[in-house]
């Protein structure tokens, strides 16, 4: 996600201006510009990519809940990298983890909701994550 050698200068200012402009930008239009972005400023971006994921999940796909879950899974993934470069960053990979936990239930998918539960119990008491690919996002 953040090899910003093959990133195009014009959709790096294609996402800045988009939020840039005078009214909040739609969600997906957002969510659309922090993936851009955070290829080249990951620290500041990708904070903002794992939220923005998480509600644009909720808010347009809560009645497709695979498409909901897939970005759930996304916001993890991203809240994963944050955390691998700043570890002081566990708060928004649990916050992550445990929404995504929440759709697993909805979801009836036990045996995942359950990694990521475990996951989440580890992350709180200061253990390791698993890391990418780990159990949580399978």
């Amino acid at each position: 996600m953040t090899n910003s050698a093959h990133i195009s200068h014009d959709a790096v200012l294609r996402a800045r201006v988009a939020l840039l402009g005078s009214a909040k930008p739609p969600l997906a239009e957002r969510v659309a510009a922090y993936r851009v972005l955070a290829a080249v400023s990951p620290l500041a971006y990708l904070p903002l990519l794992a939220v923005a994921l998480r509600k644009y999940g909720r808010r347009e796909f809560a009645h497709r809940p695979a498409v909901h879950l897939a970005l759930l899974a996304e916001s993890v993934s991203v809240a994963r990298e944050l955390y691998a470069r700043q570890p002081g960053r566990v708060g928004l990979l649990i916050d992550s983890l445990a929404v995504y936990r929440e759709q697993l239930d909805r979801m009836e998918r036990r045996a995942q909701a359950g990694a990521a539960a475990e996951e989440i119990g580890r992350l709180a008491a200061g253990e390791e994550s698993p890391g990418p690919g780990g159990p949580a996002t399978r």
